[in-house]
């Protein structure tokens, strides 16, 4: 009885900086510096000033690192980083020894754009989609902003080797020193393009029903678990996400389904985005369920502070807490949420693309 009673005191005292295990680490705590994209990858290989920024971060419980694209085909953006040959493996491998230096855990966030790109990242070749629909807006080119255009829709024989470029890219990540993988599967990417049926009317065995819309996700995650193993292998999701032009009739069973899915597969955690990144809120969806629904660690991401952070683990609706801009703009956020520390202004002007200026030159308390 007493036993007990000690164990429940313990849960109930968890917070941001409570230890936890994940993929075979234990983390100093449960902070997750979230994927950004920052564009500062010169020839799609990371570099020694991405090293430095990434190892200033190293205090966090667990980086994943911005979206990394696991082909050519996978391009998006410019100046974003890959992880499918030696000269970007070596480049990481720099970055991965950096953060390990200072005692750090880092994950590689594995990208493919899908429709949000532009044929001027291929040679002129369509982006490859589920389905032909083009996605409204503009891409991000290196001629500046132009419109979308309607995608290639992906032929049945054409997805074992979309599952292999996947398998590809963990192998990479492993090569050059990750400690896992996280499929992106959120913010309106070919993962997320398959899931929902505003961009998938396939009518195969990759379309209509939530099993054939959710298939790809699991042999991406089964390609990448066989590969490096499963607890090395995280998934992101974005449910109420309208960023990109993506939607679903109904995201609250499409997402339930999600996270049966990837449940019983031992896999390292769930990262959900919790928030839309284009301002839309949905009140009839619950978190909770998709919480209640998988079995492994769930990391909430959307608009968190310090407090929020400690009291959604203090109420066990989150086991670990990721945070973005707030990571961009303090290196030392863990220490400056330890000690009630003001935190540095973001400088949104330097986000994507440039030098250090706005990247590895904002101030810790220490250089303060």
């Amino acid at each position: 009885m007493e036993q007990k009673l000690e164990q429940r005191e313990a849960e109930m005292n968890i917070n941001l900086f409570s230890p936890i295990a994940l993929a075979g680490h234990t983390l100093n705590n449960r902070m997750v510096m979230a994927p950004l994209t920052r564009n500062r990858a010169a020839g799609s290989v990371a570099n020694t000033m991405m090293a430095k920024y990434y190892a200033q971060r190293s205090s966090a419980g667990l980086i994943i690192t911005e979206g990394t694209q696991i082909s050519e085909q996978g391009v998006g953006y410019p100046a974003t980083p890959g992880i499918y040959n030696q000269h970007q493996i070596d480049g990481w491998k720099r970055v991965t020894d950096a953060v390990h230096a200072q005692g750090g855990t880092i994950f590689a966030q594995l990208w493919h754009c899908g429709r949000i790109s532009h044929p001027s990242f291929h040679n002129g070749e369509l982006p490859v989609a589920p389905s032909a629909i083009k996605p409204a807006g503009e891409a991000v080119t290196y001629e500046g902003m132009q419109p979308f255009i309607e995608p290639r829709a992906l032929s049945n024989e054409e997805i074992p080797g979309i599952i292999e470029q996947y398998r590809h890219a963990a192998a990479c990540a492993k090569k050059a020193g990750f400690d896992g993988v996280e499929i992106h599967a959120a913010n309106g990417y070919l993962v997320d393009q398959f899931i929902r049926d505003g961009s998938n009317i396939r009518t195969d065995q990759y379309g209509g029903s939530l099993e054939n819309r959710t298939r790809l996700l699991l042999q991406i995650v089964t390609a990448a678990g066989d590969e490096i193993g499963f607890h090395k292998v995280g998934v992101r999701i974005s449910p109420i996400n309208a960023f990109n032009d993506i939607s679903d009739s109904a995201p609250q069973s499409t997402f339930n389904h999600v996270a049966s899915s990837l449940s019983g597969l031992g896999l390292a955690y769930l990262h959900v985005v919790e928030a839309s990144m284009s301002g839309e809120t949905s009140v009839d969806f619950d978190m909770q369920q998709l919480r209640d629904r998988f079995d492994g660690l769930y990391i909430a991401n959307g608009g968190y502070d310090h407090n929020r952070g400690n009291q959604s683990i203090a109420e066990n609706r989150a086991d670990m807490i990721a945070f973005g801009v707030p990571f961009l703009a303090n290196p030392d956020l863990p220490e400056r949420f330890r000690t009630g520390a003001a935190l540095n202004t973001p400088d949104q002007a330097t986000f994507y693309g440039g030098d250090e200026h706005g990247y590895t030159d904002y101030p810790t308390l220490e250089s303060e």
